[in-house]
């Protein structure tokens, strides 16, 4: 179900009926008769199935016309993590895009950033997306200011300017087109649940081995304590003064609190902390593909829910080439290179598992000729 001409509208439909959470984030139901788009989780009574029609992503689903469910709320569901492993090029643009990419800039300038035509990354973006990179854009501007709004006591004025709207008119005309009401017509009492600085939980697919990051960080000199992250931002790399933390919350969820000067920053913000946990890691997708591997079926039953810690600044040569973006595909054992290749995209999952495990690349080589030997 990862690209948009592949999806199997039946199997969408059957995933919808049991409200199979598995599928949360990998597709969305379109609803013909009310103009309204689902995750496949939402717990509304569901359409007939002549009703509705399915797409691969959010984006696709507001250019074909439809607004977000208020219900099930398509802005909370799990990151398209599974873009990682289809199409490199898509991954590293959604990943710029997040970061505010096309807030100031145009999609050529993005396609230089990524070192393709600008013809060639809208084919790709319809490909997988089912949606052009300026619709991606907006409905990430659209969904995070709805979680902004939900999730914060922030002033629309303030939400509009944190989620990389130009202006507060364009933000108000935004969401009077897609909803036929003002932004601030979408917040309920009792949703604006903190103070002092912006407050937000952020979605992952479970599961996620917490002790395993956290050990990770503190080994490499991050301020982590217990089970709170830390990180003093500044304006020279985050575009504004302040700190973030970056704590478990309930299943599925993470919580972030960012404390910023300049609220334009926080798209940015949000970005790499994504990247530092890995939240857009598809757990599901790495273990059925690395699991192949007698080696490391074992270690992947035992852990399912290892991570890459990411970093949180990006060489300017790294980023200007491959986006910033989570760690997919990097491999530091040599000696694992020739078994590994088979590992592709996920070789750093692989070794870490194995180097978790005490398990070296010279360890499997002699397992393998033992075994050839016998």
């Amino acid at each position: 179900m990862e690209n948009a001409g592949e999806l199997d509208q039946e199997a969408c439909y059957r995933a919808v009926l049991t409200r199979d959470a598995r599928f949360d984030g990998r597709f969305f139901g379109c609803v013909k008769t009310t103009g309204i788009y689902c995750r496949p989780v939402c717990p509304a009574r569901t359409p007939k199935r002549e009703n509705m029609v399915f797409v691969v992503s959010a984006a696709a689903a507001e250019e074909a016309g439809f607004r977000a469910c208020l219900r099930c709320r398509p802005e909370t569901a799990p990151d398209m993590g599974a873009w990682r492993g289809t199409s490199n090029t898509v991954s590293r643009a959604l990943a710029l895009i997040e970061a505010g990419a096309l807030d100031e800039g145009d999609v050529d300038r993005l396609a230089g950033r990524l070192g393709v035509g600008e013809r060639h990354l809208r084919r790709l973006f319809r490909q997988h997306l089912g949606a052009a990179p300026v619709s991606v854009a907006q409905t990430r501007r659209v969904l995070l200011a709805k979680a902004l709004i939900h999730q914060t006591d922030l002033s629309m004025a303030q939400v509009a300017l944190a989620s990389g709207f130009g202006s507060v008119r364009r933000f108000n005309e935004t969401f009077q087109a897609l909803y036929g009401r003002p932004p601030s017509a979408l917040r309920r009492r009792g949703e604006r649940v903190h103070e002092g600085g912006v407050r937000l939980s952020l979605s992952f697919r479970p599961p996620y081995d917490w002790d395993a990051m956290f050990e990770a960080l503190t080994a490499r000199g991050d301020a982590v304590e217990g089970r709170r992250w830390s990180r003093v931002l500044t304006r020279d790399v985050d575009g504004t003064d302040g700190a973030v933390t970056v704590e478990p919350a309930e299943a599925g969820r993470v919580a972030v609190c960012v404390e910023a000067d300049d609220l334009k920053a926080l798209p940015g913000v949000l970005a790499r902390v994504r990247r530092v946990f890995d939240l857009s890691a598809d757990p599901d997708a790495i273990g059925r593909d690395l699991a192949v591997d007698p080696a490391l079926r074992p270690l992947i039953a035992a852990r399912p829910g290892l991570r890459l810690p990411g970093d949180w600044i990006v060489p300017d040569q790294v980023r200007d080439d491959k986006g910033e973006h989570a760690p997919s595909d990097r491999l530091d054992d040599e000696t694992l290179a020739v078994r590994a290749e088979r590992w592709r995209p996920w070789r750093a999952y692989g070794a870490l598992h194995l180097a978790l495990a005490g398990i070296s690349g010279t360890d499997l080589m002699e397992n393998d000729d033992a075994k050839r030997a016998a």
